[in-house]
């Protein structure tokens, strides 16, 4: 199944909070990089790194969330949420094994 845009858009705000995470992280990840640059000390730079993932574990949790609340939540009461459920719950293993 290949979606080009959600069942439910996101609305105005929603869409500002996710970038604005993003812009976050890319600041994080454009810090990182200095690091390197400058050749800091190793464990300083696997905080970092370890913060990242986080900040984008966050980012997709919050995405998921939404999507089981909304676009799966309206394909199951439309009648065809199986697929939007299979869906999830394979995008969901993915996020458990890192």
């Amino acid at each position: 199944m290949d979606h080009d845009s959600p069942i439910i858009p996101r609305t105005e705000d929603e869409r500002n909070r996710i970038l604005n995470r993003l812009k976050r992280i890319e600041g994080q990840v454009r810090g990182l990089h200095k690091m390197v640059e400058d050749d800091r000390y190793c464990m300083d730079i696997l905080v970092q790194i370890s913060a990242i993932n986080s900040a984008l574990k966050q980012v997709g949790f919050s995405l998921m969330e939404r999507h089981a609340n909304t676009c799966v939540k309206h394909s199951i009461e439309s009648g065809n949420g199986d697929e939007y459920m299979e869906e999830l719950m394979k995008v969901v293993r993915q996020f458990s094994k890192s």
